[in-house]
């Protein structure tokens, strides 16, 4: 069955996979929790922040707004 490749295609995320949902921030407050979250996290590298981030989306119903950027850089911290 195909339902490995949907999960391995699930993990290669690009930025524009977040911007593309109705629910995504904005770019410039995706740009600045990232930087933000480098700064905190400097040992995790950009993609696992992104994943991390997807995480979060996910547990939160699979959207992002609704969330202050410091509730998401808090719950994004924990998982990394």
């Amino acid at each position: 069955d195909n339902s490995g490749q949907k999960t391995s295609a699930s993990y290669t995320i690009g930025s524009s996979d977040i911007f593309n949902s109705p629910y995504a921030l904005n770019l410039s407050s995706f740009t600045k929790l990232i930087i933000r979250l480098q700064s905190l996290h400097p040992e995790a590298g950009r993609d696992r922040i992104v994943e991390a981030l997807q995480q979060v989306r996910k547990n939160n119903k699979g959207m992002l707004c609704g969330l202050s950027i410091s509730t998401i850089e808090e719950r994004t911290s924990a998982i990394l």
